[in-house]
């Protein structure tokens, strides 16, 4: 009797062991939003800056376009989770040897995985389109480097796949008859038959942006930016009469559709690169802060939100969005400079409307912003935006005249970062409220200061303890709600996991109460 107890003991652990495992992969394939890394930024943050950015920024996933041994290094122990590059320059070397690929294998991945989390290889970035001479090669290269993993057997751990441009879907439009460029048939039939089998994504650079300006007239700017519409708006397959009211559904569908004409049904898609440009020059008016803004912050609610496609209802494309900062070495035109959301000096381009949608970035406004005058400003263009603020603006310049808190320090550059604050706040720190004709930027560092605190600040005086036991009650109670509304929004999205390890719970359980 004690022997058969033993034996449905051990029977019901392992059944919990297997049900947690199956809750935790769950959990690991819900849909995210990660961030890609570009380095053509004067003053980037080291490595270990980076890294710490990425944390407070609650960014879990990124992109590297190469394998940087001392961000790696900076990764580990951290469980941000990296995609990993090999630069088209070195696809020749590895496609043509097995033992170059092995060598990239061991001292780009097994020298730091699993301390950091290396999730996938992008072999090359839009190879087909941008250098075809090395299409022949870029099969042999993916295969050397499979080869390699399986070798240090973490061929199921991490993905292989290679990033393509929109472009090699000819027809886009309506989805359903869209297909790849017959042209590129040597290499992405293979290919999907690689990714099919390792349970590998199809990787994809999908912009709007770029569909929007070579189509206007024909694709409306909201349809782009994901703004609602109304149903006579709406793009429409006549073949399916699926309904589209964005168009990087449009374009992620018609990766499907295309994968579909070559019989291949069970790749995923995985949107390696999107974004909307900030800032561009006159031949680009759609390229600002608004769009940039709008698109980027309904993306990432559309991908948390579980969106899925019109065609794939069930199955949301997880995106990393281009890019995390504006890379100022990039050569014209002025929007290739413009495509971060944030400058380098970690300031917010803008601040994405993200909040009650998940955690990913601290930069949105359920976190507080400030805005302040730069630095190197003459005091000539500073005192003009100062008396535009005080005036026209109607700021609240109160704090910044003789005798009172925020008068010291007694400069141009002090009082107009309190003016401009002061305008910022009052407008509701919309898009746009801090420029001042470029001599502002937005800060997430109060900038009190002493006895001065700023219009935006969380600070309080101590006039009185009941108005601090007031302020930091309400302030809990709004955490609170926050909390409340975040656990509802993501409800749905974790009940199978928590369903999972309920069941858990419940098989533990039971064997004690059998044998008890």
């Amino acid at each position: 009797m004690a022997k058969s107890k033993l034996t449905l003991f051990i029977f019901f652990y392992f059944a919990v062991l297997y049900t947690v495992k199956l809750a935790a992969a769950d959990q690991n394939n819900e849909p995210f939003v990660g961030v890609n890394i570009g380095t053509d930024v004067t003053n980037l943050l080291s490595p270990t800056e980076l890294v710490s950015f990425l944390q407070v920024q609650k960014i879990t996933h990124v992109r590297l376009y190469d394998a940087d041994q001392d961000i790696l290094k900076a990764l580990s122990k951290t469980k941000i989770r990296v995609i990993i590059s090999v630069p088209n320059n070195q696809l020749l070397a590895i496609g043509s040897s097995n033992t170059t690929a092995a060598s990239w294998i061991g001292r780009n991945v097994v020298a730091y995985y699993p301390e950091t989390v290396i999730t996938a290889i992008a072999v090359g970035d839009e190879v087909l389109t941008t250098v075809p001479s090395s299409a022949p090669i870029l099969i042999p290269a993916i295969e050397s480097l499979y080869s390699a993993l399986v070798a240090a057997n973490l061929h199921t751990q991490i993905k292989i796949s290679t990033p393509h441009a929109a472009s090699i879907v000819l027809d886009p439009f309506p989805p359903s008859q869209a297909f790849f460029n017959q042209s590129l048939s040597s290499v992405m039939l293979p290919l999907l038959q690689f990714l099919s089998k390792t349970g590998s994504p199809l990787m994809m650079n999908l912009y709007p942006y770029y569909v929007f300006m070579q189509n206007k007239g024909v694709v409306p700017l909201d349809n782009a930016l994901f703004k609602p519409l109304t149903p006579s708006k709406e793009m429409v397959d006549p073949n399916t009469l699926l309904h589209y009211t964005n168009v990087i559904d449009a374009m992620i569908d018609a990766a499907y559709f295309s994968m579909k004409n070559l019989n291949v049904t069970d790749v995923v898609v995985l949107v390696t690169e999107s974004g909307w440009p900030s800032k561009g020059d006159s031949k680009e008016p759609y390229a600002n802060i608004d769009n940039g803004d709008t698109y980027n912050s309904n993306l990432i609610k559309h991908v948390l939100d579980h969106g899925g496609t019109p065609f794939h209802p069930e199955i949301t494309s997880s995106v990393y969005i281009y890019e995390l900062f504006n890379e100022d070495l990039r050569s014209p035109p002025v929007s290739e400079a413009n495509w971060g959301l944030f400058n380098a000096n970690t300031t917010p381009v803008y601040l994405l409307h993200v909040s009650g949608s998940g955690t990913f970035l601290a930069n949105d406004t359920t976190n507080q912003t400030y805005c302040i005058a730069m630095d190197g400003v003459d005091s000539k263009t500073l005192q003009a935006a100062l008396d535009w603020a005080c005036g026209p603006g109607r700021a609240n310049c109160s704090e910044i005249q003789p005798g009172e808190a925020c008068y010291q320090p007694n400069n141009v550059k002090g009082h107009a970062s309190y003016a401009f604050d002061s305008y910022y706040q009052k407008e509701g720190r919309t898009s746009g409220s801090c420029d001042f004709k470029g001599v502002a930027m937005i800060t997430t560092t109060d900038p009190s200061h002493g006895s001065c605190i700023f219009p935006g600040s969380k600070k309080i005086s101590n006039k009185t303890k009941a108005i601090a036991n007031t302020t930091q009650t309400s302030d809990a109670a709004a955490d609170h709600r926050l909390r409340r509304r975040f656990i509802t929004l993501r409800g749905n999205q974790m009940s199978a996991t928590t369903n999972a390890l309920a069941f858990s719970i419940l098989l533990l359980i039971i064997p004690f109460m059998i044998i008890c």
